[in-house]
């Protein structure tokens, strides 16, 4: 698996250095930094710029990218002992995944399950979420109603991020919870907000009425935790 960005490199470098098996460089770094960087046991290659945009299909890897061992997908059934679940049901954009992932683990979260995605691309999802894919248990599943069917019979209330639904700063907040948040474009589908506990929402001021689902998903969770 290759990663690329430098804060997503130096965060497995500082947390995650036994899965790192060659550190790719496009860019001249300080000689006491390289020196450093020698004697981590790992395989160093210097590399030209273009050779690093091809290893990247021309993402931004700001000179810095990183051979590590795959990520393995945890097992559904892991996120059953926990308290604090995100389920992202058909959210399609890889920033928005990463962006979520970063929130979700930063402010506690215990597990992520990924619903309606086919294939889940983690290269870019490593930077987007900043490195903290390695650290977040991903799920996947691809049937979202047997998700939360589990979950429910698990002991966990069920809230789903909408348009109509109620202040989440009103709202009761259990001890085992899960959070829904839906497609960038069509949110939550009919038959998974009938399968809710509670909908909830963000309400806005200066007549505005749209966040970026990563964003509200940020907002979201704080208030949950």
């Amino acid at each position: 698996m290759l990663i690329y960005g430098k804060q997503t490199v130096y965060y497995v470098l500082n947390h995650h250095q036994s899965k790192i098996q060659t550190l790719y460089l496009a860019k001249e770094v300080e000689k006491k930094e390289y020196s450093k960087l020698m004697k981590l046991g790992f395989e160093i290659k210097r590399i030209p710029r273009h050779a690093a945009d091809k290893m990247c299909k021309n993402s931004n890897h700001q000179g810095f990218l990183c051979e590590v061992e795959d990520i393995d997908f945890a097992p559904l059934k892991s996120t059953l002992d926990k308290n604090f679940v995100i389920i992202l049901s058909a959210i399609t954009d890889i920033g928005n995944i990463g962006a979520i992932i970063r929130s979700a683990y930063a402010l506690g979260v215990d597990s992520v399950i990924v619903c309606g995605i086919k294939q889940l691309k983690l290269e870019p999802i490593a930077r987007s979420s900043s490195g903290a894919l390695f650290d977040m248990p991903i799920s996947l599943s691809h049937n979202i109603h047997d998700a939360i069917n589990d979950l429910r019979t698990s002991g966990f209330t069920v809230y789903g991020a909408t348009m109509d639904g109620e202040d989440i700063k009103e709202v009761d907040i259990a001890e085992k919870k899960v959070l829904i948040l839906g497609n960038e474009s069509t949110g939550l589908g009919a038959k998974v907000i009938s399968k809710l506990d509670k909908e909830i929402s963000i309400v806005m001021t200066n007549n505005f009425n749209s966040l970026n689902v990563s964003a509200a998903g940020a907002i979201l969770i704080d208030r949950m935790r």
